[in-house]
């Protein structure tokens, strides 16, 4: 079940637009006009969308003067990945479970074919 906090961001970062802006930043703290130009869209733009990324606890911004500087908020990108670990870590069991039944598989022909030739002998 998909938690409120994680449905918002989900569907925040589903924009390629607001997903740009989050991977920049990701790389550091940036304010709107740094964003801004490394991308095709205004400068107002990016401040609506920077406004969703914060409004869904994916960023967190500073006063540095005139500027305001957007980080990662770490509290929500935490989130973000603990909803993803769940379907990973059962990924992975399955897949243990998985190579387990294989290489059970594997031994058990190893030990038919030994008593085959032991048989032939």
């Amino acid at each position: 079940m998909v938690t409120y906090q994680a449905s918002r961001q989900l569907d925040a970062l589903g924009d390629p637009t607001r997903r740009a802006i989050f991977e920049r930043i990701a790389k550091g703290p940036l304010a709107v006009v740094d964003i801004a130009r490394t991308l095709p869209v205004s400068r107002p733009a990016v401040s609506q969308h920077l406004k969703v990324l914060k409004d869904a606890g994916l960023v967190t911004d500073t006063s540095e003067g005139t500027r305001r500087v957007y980080s990662i908020d770490q509290a929500g990108l935490a989130a973000v990945r603990e909803y993803f670990d769940r379907f990973w870590d059962k990924a992975l069991d399955a897949f243990r479970r998985t190579a387990e039944a294989i290489h059970a598989a594997e031994q058990g022909k190893r030990t038919t074919h030994k008593t085959c030739n032991n048989q032939r002998k």
